[in-house]
């Protein structure tokens, strides 16, 4: 049985120690004969790399692990690399989310103002990253969930057009699926998803049971629309240990009650429900003060404590049950014991294991549209089904949307189109048309005022705009 080296970058990440661990739970379905965690953050990786050494040691024969700061060391001879950077690291998201507040929009992470902010930074180091990775594993796929991804894809797309095996994702969709499913009975695995939009901006139009084929999407929107307390209940069940999420999808059911034809990506409510999302938060208080509070804090405190103890086996931090449960069903058996997103790293193992194994699963994944939607432009990256296996990516048909979604699609197209051009012409004119076009700013007086604080403050960390006359 072939073996596989992995390298995981932005390994100080929050998100990694959950992937670690459902690496030990995949061992049949990926097996590894390498891990390596590489940041450029040394301090910040420093205990998750701890804990990896205990966790690995314990409960992964033979494979090799290691975290490093080096790129030759890795990157070299790898054939997979999970990207995770998060640019700038979490001061800047600090950044992203607080100032839009200043002038009265939205600030979040990978939306509106924050999330062009976001795309400014991560688009050089995406694509250096990139380089890098192809110095020393030309081979290797890369898959790629960093944030912004539909930027970071708008723009990989066009310095390397022709990396089979670099694929952009994202694990939201695979949520919203976790989430409605429960409603007729399915898990994840047992259906084929048929999704279009933008990432952080797309909508459902068939859930296919993979055993009848029958397309359960319909008969789980006339559940929410007929019995939506009954959805209510079963949502709060599920995220009533995340009070974020929890109302997230409150306020996700009401979308879909409002538009009850699709289902849509919870990230449409910050486009569709703009003032319901400003009052979420304040200049003093946003999503990443809470996730300071609550995942990070978590983590930190998790892999430090095991770190110390040097040990999980026989501990309150043993796994092994999961583990032995993994041994039939990896999806249905995972379950995380950090920082709860489950998603996020089940998906990255299922994907890669549709590769190895050659399966062609269905995933959800962003390729250039070239006819795919032919009355949207053809050069959108759009977040599409497509199968995947040895052979790359093969989308699958959408045929054209609706007038609606067309609307808000194109104009989300041309912000991020345009936000890419000014990072790669370091054009301030077309920085500021991608920030006045975009739906949650709206205003180019308003547009003006925070490029200038967020020009500020970031410095270095963007590219230096250029203005005319």
């Amino acid at each position: 049985m072939k073996k596989y080296s992995l390298v995981i970058c932005g390994g100080g990440s929050t998100y990694t120690p959950d992937l670690m661990e459902l690496l030990c739970y995949a061992q049949k379905e990926f097996p590894l004969k390498k891990i390596v965690l590489y940041d450029t953050d040394a301090e910040r990786q420093e205990p998750i790399g701890k804990y990896g050494e205990v966790l690995f040691r314990e409960y992964y024969e033979n494979v090799e692990f290691y975290y490093t700061t080096d790129k030759k060391s890795a990157f070299q001879d790898m054939d997979f690399a999970f990207v995770q950077i998060r640019a700038g690291g979490l001061a800047a998201r600090n950044m992203d989310e607080k100032i839009p507040y200043r002038y009265g929009c939205i600030g979040q992470e990978t939306c509106g103002a924050g999330g062009l902010a976001y795309g400014i930074r991560s688009v050089p180091q995406m694509i250096q990253l990139i380089r890098d990775i192809r110095e020393y594993a030309p081979d290797a796929w890369i898959i790629n969930y960093s944030n912004p991804a539909a930027i970071v894809a708008e723009a990989t797309k066009r310095v390397f057009p022709d990396d089979k095996k670099l694929i952009n994702i994202c694990d939201m969709p695979t949520q919203i699926m976790d989430s409605y499913l429960p409603l007729v009975g399915k898990k994840r695995w047992q259906v084929e998803p048929r999704y279009f939009g933008l990432n952080h901006y797309g909508w459902f139009t068939g859930l296919i049971d993979k055993e009848t084929g029958e397309n359960l999407l319909p008969e789980i929107l006339r559940i929410c629309t007929e019995t939506p307390d009954k959805v209510r209940r079963m949502l709060a069940e599920m995220y009533g240990r995340d009070p974020h999420w929890g109302g997230t999808f409150q306020e996700h059911l009401d979308m879909i009650l409002d538009y009850p034809y699709s289902l849509p990506s919870t990230y449409c409510l910050y486009y569709l429900y703009p003032d319901k999302c400003l009052a979420h938060y304040n200049e003093h208080f946003t999503r990443y003060d809470e996730v300071m509070r609550g995942r990070g804090s978590n983590v930190n405190s998790y892999c430090s404590s095991i770190a110390k103890l040097g040990k999980m086996k026989g501990t309150e931090y043993d796994i092994g049950a999961h583990i032995n449960a993994a041994a039939g069903n990896i999806a249905e058996a995972s379950s995380s014991t950090i920082a709860y997103n489950d998603v996020h790293a089940a998906y990255l193992i299922e994907l890669a294991t549709s590769i190895i194994n050659n399966r062609n699963d269905i995933c959800l994944v962003m390729v250039q549209n070239n006819g795919l939607a032919p009355n949207l432009d053809p050069g959108m990256m759009l977040e599409a089904a497509c199968r995947i296996g040895r052979q790359g990516v093969e989308p699958i048909q959408i045929g054209e949307v609706p007038s609606f979604e067309k609307g808000l699609l194109e104009n989300q197209y041309a912000c991020e189109k345009l936000l890419v051009d000014a990072i790669f012409e370091h054009s301030y004119q077309k920085l500021l048309q991608a920030f006045a076009v975009n739906r949650i700013i709206c205003d180019t007086d308003r547009a003006k005022k925070i490029l200038e604080d967020m020009i500020k403050e970031n410095g270095s960390l963007w590219v230096e705009f250029e203005r005319q006359g």
